[in-house]
Parts: structure tokens; sequence; C-alpha cells
């Protein structure tokens, strides 16, 4: 009976042994496979780096681990890609790698590599469309941005509108303002989406806040005098003032007046010099010359000028002068509005 308790014990503590030893395999194991996985580095093959210090890989959207294994290998990191999909689980990142555009640094490790790709750490380019870019401008600068895939480069008007889903004979007015981050190889027609949904958004969110003000009868003639004031503001505190010069002129039958709708009218051949014979040239923007707002906007507006369309000054001004300092002087009457034209522009152009 002694005997048989001895042996049960040995037996019980041989098991235990086995088991610490497998336990301690187990876990050098993973410590060596962490340590491989960091310390290893992953030697890009048949492609070259873009210079001593990167090489470029992209990944495609909706992208699966296995997917993207291959995509790295096919563009020059050799791995295993059980090596890959492995450590990807065991970091943690599997289910959060993220498509792009990466740079990665020649003699990265995979595990580098995996939670680059698990933070999203990847290039981003930028187009900046600036308040009072006119629509030629603002395809100026997508046509020329070398990371984008020009789509709709050389597209008619009506092409691209059509694209957008907008109705009308322009697009100017419709980008709103902002700087838009983007993926390198991204589709031009997707930051002209974007920046249309943003537009649209404020305009439905000033919508929602309060009634249209007469005589404005729709959010478009909103946004034709939301472009007018942006490029007619000196100094962003006036914005509401000079937009309340110009609902009261709409309102009582007058014409607006205003260089900047005239020189839009000229087009991107404006010299930047505005002549008497231009405030006499019968272009359809030219309001000198005809009642009410202009056909379409002339410029992209920020959300300030939008708001200031909006909700115009409560003013009685009909006239503005700009003062050289970046500021106006606003009138009521054209007597008083004659006076500040002699203080701030007639004397100071005088020989």
């Amino acid at each position: 009976m002694r005997k048989k308790l001895l042996f049960k014990s040995r037996s019980k503590k041989l098991r235990f042994q086995f088991a610490y030893r497998m336990i301690g395999i187990l876990i050098a194991s993973i410590g060596l496979f962490y340590l491989a996985l960091f310390t290893v580095q992953v030697v890009p093959q048949g492609k070259e780096y873009l210079d001593a210090s990167a090489l470029r890989i992209k990944i495609v959207p909706k992208s699966g681990i296995s997917s993207i294994a291959n995509q790295l290998q096919a563009q020059g990191i050799i791995a295993p890609a059980w090596i890959f999909q492995i450590g990807a689980r065991s970091l943690g990142v599997a289910s959060k790698l993220k498509p792009g555009t990466y740079i990665f640094k020649p003699g990265s490790s995979m595990g580098s590599i995996l939670l680059q790709l698990g933070r999203g750490d990847r290039v981003r380019e930028a187009i900046k469309i600036i308040p009072g870019m006119t629509i030629w401008q603002v395809q100026e600068i997508i046509n020329q941005h070398p990371a984008l895939i020009h789509e709709t480069k050389g597209w008619h008007t009506k092409q691209l509108l059509e694209a957008l889903g907008l109705t009308g004979s322009s697009l100017e007015g419709w980008l709103l303002p902002d700087t838009y981050l983007f993926d390198p190889d991204d589709s031009d027609l997707s930051i002209y989406k974007r920046s249309l949904a943003a537009m649209q958004k404020q305009l439905k969110s000033l919508e929602n806040e309060k009634p249209l003000v007469p005589p404005l009868k729709s959010t478009y003639e909103l946004l034709i005098l939301a472009s007018i004031i942006e490029k007619e503001t000196g100094q962003a505190s006036e914005r509401d003032l000079i937009s309340a010069v110009f609902h009261n002129r709409l309102n009582k039958g007058m014409r607006l007046q205003t260089d900047p709708t005239v020189i839009y009218g000229i087009g991107p051949k404006f010299d930047g010099n505005i002549r008497k014979a231009d405030l006499l040239r019968n272009t359809p923007y030219n309001t000198y010359i005809h009642t009410g707002l202009t056909p379409t906007p002339i410029a992209m507006p920020s959300r300030e000028s939008l708001i200031a369309a909006a909700s115009p000054a409560n003013s009685k001004a009909l006239y503005f002068v700009a003062k050289g300092d970046g500021s106006s002087h606003f009138s009521e009457s054209l007597s008083e509005h004659e006076k500040a034209v002699d203080r701030y522009q007639r004397k100071k152009n005088s020989p």
C-alpha cells in the first residue's frame, strides 16, 4: 500500500515537472516570437526605395489580413504570410489594419510594420480651398496636384455637374473652403464630392436655424449673396454690415454696384486693373448695369460669409467705401457716401 502511494506521488510530481517544462517552453517560444517580430528586419526585395530612407507601400481599401500580407509581398516586403497573420493577431491589430499609402524605413521589423498599419500612420496629402477662390482657380489647384488621379481633367462643366448630381450651369460657389486631406492616388472627383457635401451640409444647417431674410427667396440666392460678401469683405468683423448694405439695396430695388461682380464677368483674363470701360461692359455679372443678384455665385464663400448673408446687421446703410486700411466707411445717404469717397478715395488718388 505504501509503495503504491509512493508511486502515485512520484507520478504526480513528474506530471507537474512536465507541465512546468512545457509552460516554460511555451513562454520562451512566445518570447522568441515577439523578439523576432521586433528585431528581425524585413528586407525589401525586387523594389527600390523612394530614397535612402523610405519605401512607399499602398494598401487598397477593404483588404483583409491575408490580402494585406499579399500586397506587402507584391510591393517588396518579403515575409511569410503566416508570420504576418499570427503577428497581427498576437499584437491585437488584425482587425485594425487600415488602408492607405505608407512609408516604411529600410530595415523595419514586421512588428513595427504591423503596429504602423494598426495605427493608420500613413501618408496624407492636402488640398486647400481658400475663401474667395473662383471655380477656375479651384480646378487649377486640383488639376495640378501631383498626388491625385485626375479623373475629371478635361471634363466639360456639364459632365462634372452630372457626376456631382447638380443641376444648373456652374459649380461656382458650391465648394466649401477648407483643407481637405486625402490619400495619395485618390480621385480628384472625391475632392469635389467632399467639398460639395460640406457646403450642402452648411447650407442645410443655416436653413434649419432660421428662415431666409427677404428679399432672398432660395438657398441658392443666399449662396450667391454670400459669395459677393466674401469678395467685398476687407475686415471679417464687417461681414454682417456689408450684408446689410446689399440686403437694403436689394429691398429698395437698387443695383448692387459692386466691382467684384464686374471682375467675375471679365473672367480669368482680368489683369487686376478695373477700368471705366469694364464698368460699362454688358455682361450678366455687371451689377452696375443689371439690377438684382448675379446669375451664379462669383466665388467660394466661407462659412462666415454664409452666416452674414443669412443674418445681416441691423443697419440702414446703403453705401460703403474702402478706407484704405482694410476697413470700410458705411453711409445711409448718397451725400454722406460722396463725402466719404472724397475723404478716403479721391483725395488719396489725386496728384
